[in-house]
């Protein structure tokens, strides 16, 4: 199959009974075959099995990466938009309370698409990114929707050569279905619309 990213070669990387795996030999990217894409229902029930409760001090810390930099690189007079919040909004939830207006989209639990037609200084990507069937386009349609000098703030859990995937805990998620790495996070901002990249233990940064 092509690279669902770049549409570059694959080569097989792991298989089990249950799924298979493929590797990109442009960008990287590791992907599942979509012959083993669960249905659209399993997945809404997998998601309703995330514990976003607005409330959870846990949830809270685990988002501050991303909402701790929102606070330092951008002010309550910004637009933001959570995209792809889930059942509980945490990240546009401790944002709001600092002041900043945050729309919200999840194509389960907020499908308000006509949020997709505005334009924004920074979008929240939290723990989604890994769940694109389409990526290419869901990275290009993320940098249409930020003003020049906006940034896009992602959290995932990235791939690389050091850890052993046999036995790597993020892959047994069968909602995940594509796993970056820091070429293929490399190849999203130079050819989707992006001009700036940081990567951070915790929290990844596009610059418009």
């Amino acid at each position: 199959m092509k690279c669902i990213l770049c549409e570059g070669a694959t080569k097989e990387f792991w298989k089990s009974k249950n799924r298979e795996f493929v590797e990109c030999t442009t960008c990287g990217g590791i992907q599942l075959l979509p012959d083993f894409y669960i249905s659209k229902n399993a997945e809404e029930k997998r998601y309703l099995t995330h514990n976003n409760d607005i409330e959870d001090l846990g949830y809270q810390d685990f988002v501050s990466p991303i909402t701790s930099q929102i606070l330092t690189d951008f002010t309550p007079k910004h637009s933001g938009l959570d995209y792809g919040c889930g059942t509980g909004p945490v990240a546009a939830n401790i944002l709001e309370k600092q002041g900043y207006s945050i729309a919200l989209y999840d194509p389960y639990f907020y499908p308000n698409t006509a949020v997709l037609n505005a334009t924004y200084d920074f979008i929240i990507c939290c723990e989604v990114m890994e769940h694109f069937y389409d990526p290419k386009r869901e990275f290009s349609e993320l940098a249409q929707r930020l003003y020049a000098g906006g940034k896009l703030y992602c959290k995932t859990s990235i791939y690389s050569e050091e850890i052993d995937f046999n036995n790597w805990y993020y892959k047994n998620d069968r909602t995940h279905v594509f796993f970056y790495t820091a070429k293929s996070l490399d190849w999203i901002r130079n050819n989707l619309g992006f001009s700036a990249l940081e990567i951070n233990p915790k929290v990844i940064i596009f610059g418009k």
